[in-house]
Formats: C-alpha cells, structure tokens, sequence
C-alpha cells in the first residue's frame, strides 16, 4: 500500500503541506534552531507545519506534538518521517514570535489580492483567554491590605498567647510562628513596593504581562484580553492584540492598523458598547474611519431633577440654553476629570433667582453641565447607529462565529505561553488556523488546493532564474523544488 494513500484528498495535512509552500519563509523571518554537535537544524517550513496541524486538531503542547510525530500518520507524512524533540518543538515556538505575526500579516495581504478581503466594513470584538498564573499570584493593593491585615491580627494573637503562656517549651513555638508571619508580611511590603513603582493597579508573578479578567459571568480569573477584527466580506481574521482588561482604549489602535494593513483609504468600523469612547471615536475620525459603535447612555443621575438631554446646546456659540431661557456659557477651559477632559458650562446669577431651580438642581452654586471636549464625536457615532439599525447589526455576524469556533470547538480558552508577544504567537497561530480552515469551506477543497498550487508554481517560476546565481554566491534563498510540485 502506498503510504501516500494513509492521507486522504480532503485532509487538513494536505492544505496545510501546500500553504506553507507559498510562504516566504527567510523573508518572515523564521529561524531554525541549531542542533549539537554540528547537526542541521529542522527546517523551519516543517516546523510550521507541525505547529499549524497541531493547533487545529487540539494539540498545542510540544509533548504532544512530539508524541504525534511518532504515532500520527498525517503528522509523518506531512513532515516526511521527522521526530523532533518537545525542546526542539518548544524553542521553535518561543523563538519565533515575530515571525509568526508576519506570517499572519502576509497571509492577510494575500487573501486581500484574492478579493476575499475588501476592507470596506469590519468588526472588533474581543474575547478573553486564561493565562499561565493563577489568582494566588496576581496582586492589587486591596489585595495585599487585605494579607497585612490578617498577618497582623494573628501577630497580636500570638503575641497575646506569648503573655499567657508560662511554658518555655510553648513560649519557643509561639516565637517562632510569630516569626514566620513577620516573614510572610516583609514579602507582602515588597509586592507592595514592587506595585507601586510599576504604576500599575496590579501586578501577576508568573507572568507579569497577564491581568486579572471577568472571563465569563462574573467570574474572575488572571489572563488576557485579546482584540481581534474582521472583515465582513467573508468574516476572515484580519489583525490582533492584546493590551488592556477592558476594551475602552482599544478602538482606535485596532482599526487604524487594519486600516494600514489592508491599505485603504476610507472604512468603516462596527463595534459593541464596550469601545464607545469620544476620544477613540475621534482619532478615527482624522484617520478617515467611520464608526458604529454602539451609543452608551449618559451618565447623569436619574434623581427626579432636569436631565442634561433637556438642555440645548449651540455649537455655533458654544454654550446651553435651560429649560427656563437662561444661558450657560464656558469659560474656554479644558478640566481634567479621571481620564476624561470636559469644558464647564454654567450661568450662577441666573441660577439664584430661577424659579425652577428646585427641579432643575441642588447644587449651592447653580446648575453646570459637564461636556467632553469630544462630544460631537459621540453624537455623529450615535447617529449613524440609530439612522441605520440593520447595518449596525451585522456586527454579530462578522465577529461572534470566529470566537466560538476557537474557544468551544478548538478548545482555545487558555494560553500555554508568558508574556504580550508569546501569548500572540498563539493567537496568530489559531487565526491563521481559522482563516485557511474557512478558505475550505468557501472554494471547496479541490479548488482550493488548486490555487495554492498555483501559487508554489508562481514563485518557482519567479525564483528559478536566479537560484544558480544564489547557489554559487552560497547564499540562502527560498527555492521550491520540483517534486514538491507534484503533490
């Protein structure tokens, strides 16, 4: 029987054999890991496809894919009989991080020559992943008050024991536990030194790029917020990141990089509650992107007085006009309130003798209206969502299905690596898993690998002239070989 036969025409091996084929692998910049004693190295495109076919069908770990180096017929004939090591396996993973987000980048750009991505309309959305630290070492200053404060009361305890007890034996044991809890507590004062000079809320042992997270219905586990968007012609992944716990600041970031990516002029961008932020609809506004975010409601009191919507504003002139006729007026200045910065507008003389000031405030000094220096960015996002609902709602059509598919059915819920740049290894990884999974589904299998044939045969052609040249130079240089060809 012909060992070729064991891979089926439909196979996942297959798709991955010949994708890896087209990449450019020197130019992406992956590296092999060179062996001891003088051994070659495994070649870099055989390790990628160990890794693309590993991460589809659930198998991430190196041990794993080791082991199925060993068992797993696809995995042999894919890359032809090899058996690296887990560390071998590991390292090529760990050392390649920016390689892999170029591939994914490149991968990109060759589905956009394809059409298959247009950039006209796209949609960030994010999900949230488990990482390598658990929550007994992920502090905040709540957090370690909360240690000290318990260290000390059973300290006092102790300590109240030491003054009754008369036995030199019990008194010797009590000494000793009070000095192991003095030690617990000078570890918690240099977690607390350590939190305040990193600036942050809070700080992870393990892997110090990870943050406590709301996975799910209110529970709380450390990990990490991932930022995806895609493109809603064929909802295909186009870029990722991972920053902040919340999306509140991501909006901007995401888009105007995919807007750069993808090289387009003019977008537009759907997003849930979660990103309208005036500031970050703003900046996207000067980067010629149009936003749909989904409108917040405001957040002045519902105490039974005027609400702030009553009020009419004048962009002309820059001022309100009250319920009453009156004029609150802005002296110019920006304030800072937390992380916003808003202008005061109020009229005091007007105020003091109004007779509807009982229902309009109880503030000594009159009624001021707060108003973000980015307000009108908020009000145009806010109408283009109201003034088209449906166009609004293809935002869970673009975005929800992909984050199913990896976290329910590709068991992607938690990271094996540390650290911003590994973790996004791993999410490049499964997003270039995703898109060439959903090229099946959209060409077919045949036509698919027909094109990606296409494509080895291109740059065989286009490098062929210049590999005697290269060869004599003794140069490296990607050539693809003509046995290749005939898989």
């Amino acid at each position: 029987m012909s060992f070729d036969q064991y891979v089926t025409a439909d196979s996942w091996a297959r798709i991955v054999d010949l994708f890896v084929d087209i990449l450019p692998m020197d130019e992406l910049g992956f590296r092999a890991t060179p062996g001891i004693e003088g051994r070659p190295p495994y070649d870099p495109a055989d390790m990628l496809k160990l890794y693309l076919y590993g991460y589809k069908n659930h198998m991430r770990s190196s041990r794993k894919l080791e082991h199925a180096c060993i068992v797993n017929m696809e995995v042999i004939w894919l890359i032809k009989g090899l058996r690296p090591s887990a560390r071998k396996i590991a390292y090529f993973r760990k050392n390649n991080a920016k390689a892999f987000k170029l591939a994914f980048r490149h991968f990109v750009l060759l589905l956009k020559d394809m059409g298959l991505i247009d950039g006209k309309t796209i949609a960030i959305d994010s999900f949230k992943i488990r990482a390598q630290n658990s929550l007994k070492r992920n502090f905040n200053q709540k957090k370690i008050d909360r240690h000290i404060k318990y260290i000390d009361d059973k300290i006092a305890e102790y300590e109240q024991q030491l003054d009754e007890e008369d036995g030199h034996k019990y008194k010797e044991e009590i000494k000793q536990k009070i000095d192991y809890q003095n030690k617990k507590k000078d570890n918690y004062k240099r977690l607390e030194q350590q939190l305040e000079e990193s600036g942050e809320s809070q700080i992870s042992l393990s892997d110090p790029d990870s943050r406590s997270v709301v996975l799910h219905r209110n529970i709380v586990n450390v990990g990490y917020n991932i930022q995806a968007s895609s493109d809603s012609k064929y909802k295909l992944f186009i870029n990722n990141d991972t920053g902040s716990v919340n999306d509140t600041h991501a909006l901007s970031p995401m888009a105007i990089d995919a807007k750069e990516l993808l090289g387009v002029e003019q977008m537009d961008c759907i997003t849930d509650k979660g990103y309208t932020t005036g500031k970050q609809i703003a900046i996207c506004g000067e980067h010629n992107i149009r936003t749909y975010s989904s409108p917040k409601e405001h957040s002045s009191q519902h105490n039974g007085l005027y609400d702030m919507q009553i009020f009419e504003y004048n962009k002309e002139k820059d001022n309100y006009t009250c319920p009453a006729g009156e004029i609150l007026s802005t002296n110019g200045r920006v304030y800072k309130k937390a992380r916003h910065k808003v202008k005061h507008y109020k009229n005091r003389r007007a105020c003091k003798s109004c007779e509807q000031r009982d229902q309009c405030t109880k503030n000594k000094n009159g009624r001021f209206i707060e108003r973000s220096i980015y307000q009108e960015a908020l009000e145009e996002n806010k109408m283009r969502v109201r003034s088209n609902p449906d166009y609004y709602r293809l935002r869970q059509q673009i975005t929800e299905h992909q984050f199913g598919t990896l976290k329910r059915q590709w068991g992607f819920t938690y990271t094996l690596m540390r650290g911003k740049d590994h973790v996004l290894t791993e999410v490049n990884m499964m997003m270039i898993c995703y898109n060439l999974r959903r090229l099946m589904s959209i060409f077919g299998i045949d036509e698919l690998k027909r094109r990606l044939k296409d494509l080895i045969s291109y740059f065989y052609r286009l490098y062929e002239p210049f590999s005697a040249i290269l060869s004599s130079l003794n140069r490296d240089f990607i050539i693809y070989p003509k046995q290749q060809l005939a898989k």
